[in-house]
């Protein structure tokens, strides 16, 4: 069956008069209708021939988007090696070879190819033809850069996960800083954030540090897990799950310690594995802690550029917590409550986990460490800090526990806790006099001293003869004795005979007389021929055997 058409005369005469018209005119629709049900077609089909206006087409080539140089196999060849030759070259501000470089080494050079060698004849390609069949074939470096499609994810409870991130502030610095560290300068001011995955609850507060610190990183999540001040302030908890960078905290074999002894189990996003591969960029899977460190910086920060703002730590994270309050009451980003309300909706059926004490956290965060105790009952830390300990742990090898957050120690000995000692106060001032308290092994050892010089056995102990039990001292005076008279010693001038004398010479040497050369042998043998003297056989030796050794140094060099 034939499709129903509309004459082109009747459109062009149609078009015509609905141009006289107003665009509300009720006429309009009249005229439309009564063309439509004549020609027996639909208000859409006539409407689709109105706005197809002929036009004139444009002259081309019957060939138009082909090269009449080059066939589009070899020029689709050409354009795939042009654009890895650009690719591989790229760095990473983008900088790369031109289209025209690429075409002189292909022309000129060649390209070795896991397909075999490609070389273009000279003059056949050019920067117009090839950077047209680039954009067209999709090799463009637009084309090639695009990242792969994300798939977002979403934990389905509260707690599940949290996204934890560090920013630098638009504030920059405080006029008070909480300290400063010698010779470092005033500290940066950053923005520490955790994000509910779940419900997108956010928890910022600002510090002041010298990079990414590790125990300024574990104080913020404390806070963050910990009951606030605030009663109207719900978010708190420990969660299952933190996702995080890959930073130094996240390195940190602390940071580590302290979230498995939570139960939190670390996840960090995969770095990229091959930059000219791997399209992705490594930050967007943490876009929600990401957002609210744009949103603060325009919606609160901003405001500091008014003729307010905060001295101090204490008065910035007082303003700024105001503010959070008022971020988690604003509308989720997919329900229809507020983030705060979605946060305790979607909490587990017994509730979130509550945080252990402050004091149980430090310890978690105490690594062991095996030190010596020195004679004045001290152990030096980390930067020359001495620590005063028991003295019954003098000389003792002991096991030190340490942690990022205490300013007191804890020492472990013989499955025995000892602690907490503070710094010690230094060596005490000339002319006074301190004595330690004697300790439980100090006592013990006089103790058993004191036996020892009051102890006494049978005379069968020493004879092994039962009858003698006359009681003897253990302590004995000392024997006499001689001391030992080496053969070879000068008290004695002469040797004995030749053979005693070229055993000293051997024993000088460190071998045997037999296994020296000719020459020397004959040397011995005329020496102990002439003199047995002890003094003038050894010198004679080492002189002799001294200048052969740097005769044959010289030879050899």
């Amino acid at each position: 069956m034939n499709k129903k058409t509309v004459p082109a005369e009747t459109i062009i005469s149609l078009r015509a008069r609905l141009d006289q018209l107003s665009p509300r005119a009720p006429e309009r629709k009249e005229l439309i209708n009564k063309t439509a049900d004549l020609y027996g077609v639909s208000r859409a089909t006539l409407y689709r021939e109105l706005n197809n206006q002929p036009r004139p087409r444009d002259a081309r080539r019957a060939d138009f988007g082909s090269s009449r140089k080059v066939s589009k196999g070899e020029l689709d060849r050409y354009c795939e090696v042009i654009a890895a030759l650009k690719l591989r070259t790229e760095n990473k501000k983008g900088h790369h070879i031109s289209t025209t470089k690429a075409i002189e080494i292909l022309e000129h050079h060649g390209v070795s190819t896991p397909d075999g060698w490609i070389k273009a004849p000279p003059g056949l390609l050019d920067k117009s033809l090839i950077n047209r069949h680039l954009k067209a074939l999709g090799y463009d470096r637009k084309r090639l850069s695009f990242e792969p499609p994300c798939v977002r994810f979403q934990a389905e409870q509260s707690n599940e996960c949290w996204q934890f991130d560090m920013s630098d502030s638009d504030l920059k610095a405080l006029e008070d800083p909480a300290w400063i560290a010698p010779g470092k300068g005033n500290p940066k001011l950053s923005l520490f954030s955790v994000v509910d995955d779940r419900s997108g609850t956010n928890y910022t507060e600002y510090w002041s540090v010298y990079g990414e610190e590790v125990e300024t990183a574990l104080r913020f999540l404390y806070n963050a897990m910990a009951p606030k001040k605030d009663a109207d302030f719900l978010f708190q908890g420990v969660p299952n799950t933190i996702y995080a960078d890959n930073g130094p905290v996240s390195k940190s074999a602390v940071f580590k310690r302290v979230l498995f002894c939570l139960g939190i189990t670390l996840k960090t996003h995969e770095p990229r594995k091959d930059e000219k591969i791997d399209k992705r960029t490594t930050s967007r899977s943490k876009g929600k802690v990401e957002r609210p460190f744009l949103t603060v910086k325009c919606a609160h920060e901003a405001l500091y550029q008014l003729d307010h703002k905060p001295k101090n730590e204490s008065e910035a994270n007082e303003w700024l917590h105001r503010y959070v309050r008022s971020y988690n009451k604003q509308k989720h980003r997919s329900e229809d409550h507020s983030r705060i309300d979605d946060w305790v909706a979607n909490l587990p059926a017994d509730g979130f986990k509550a945080v252990c004490s402050w004091e149980k956290f430090r310890s978690f965060a105490r690594e062991p460490e095996k030190k010596t105790v020195a004679r004045d009952c001290t152990i030096e830390m980390d930067g020359g800090i001495k620590y005063e300990v028991s003295p019954e742990l003098v000389d003792e090898k002991v096991i030190v526990w340490w942690g990022l957050f205490d300013n007191e120690l804890f020492v472990e000995h013989a499955d025995t806790r000892y602690g907490p000692y503070k710094p010690s106060g230094g060596p005490i001032p000339l002319h006074s006099y301190r004595r330690h308290k004697k300790t439980k092994r100090e006592k013990t050892a006089e103790r058993i001293e004191t036996l020892s010089q009051k102890l006494s056995v049978p005379r069968s102990v020493l004879t092994g003869k039962p009858e003698d039990n006359v009681v003897v001292n253990l302590v004995q005076k000392p024997v006499a004795s001689t001391p030992f008279v080496d053969r070879f010693e000068y008290d004695v001038p002469d040797f004995e005979n030749k053979v005693v004398a070229k055993l000293a010479i051997s024993k000088y040497l460190g071998r045997a007389i037999a296994d020296l050369p000719e020459e020397a042998r004959t040397f011995i043998a005329e020496l102990v021929a002439r003199t047995l003297n002890k003094k003038e056989v050894l010198d004679s030796t080492k002189t002799y055997f001294a200048k052969a050794r740097r005769k044959e140094d010289r030879h050899a060099h």
